[in-house]
C-alpha cells in the first residue's frame, strides 16, 4: 500500500501522518507513508490545501485530519483493492 500525506510540514501533517501510520499498524498493513513536503512536488497532485493524503494514489482528503473511523475504512478498501487484484492477476 502506498500513502502519501502532502504538506508543508505543519502540526495538521504531522498529525496525520501519526495518525495514518498508527491506523496502518493496528490493521496490520504493510506500506509505505511518505510525507512529501516539497511545494513543486505537492503541485504535481493538484491539491490545494494541506495536509492531503493520497492512498494509491487518489485523494481522499485535503485540508483537514479527518477521523479515524474515516481513515480505517478508507485503508480498508484501499486493503481490499489490492487484494482484488492480486487475486485476478493468478
Amino acid at each position: 500500500m502506498d500513502v502519501k500525506i502532502l504538506g508543508p510540514g505543519c502540526t495538521q501533517c504531522d498529525r496525520l501522518t501519526a495518525q495514518v501510520m498508527e491506523a496502518m499498524a493496528e490493521m496490520g498493513i504493510m506500506g509505505n507513508v511518505d510525507h512529501i513536503k516539497d511545494i513543486k512536488e505537492i503541485g504535481k497532485y493538484g491539491v490545494m490545501g494541506s495536509p492531503a493524503l493520497l492512498i494509491n494514489g487518489q485523494v481522499k482528503c485535503v485540508g483537514a485530519v479527518p477521523p479515524k473511523a474515516k481513515l480505517l475504512k478508507w485503508l480498508e478498501e484501499a486493503k481490499s483493492q489490492i487484494g482484488a487484484k492480486v487475486m485476478k492477476k493468478r
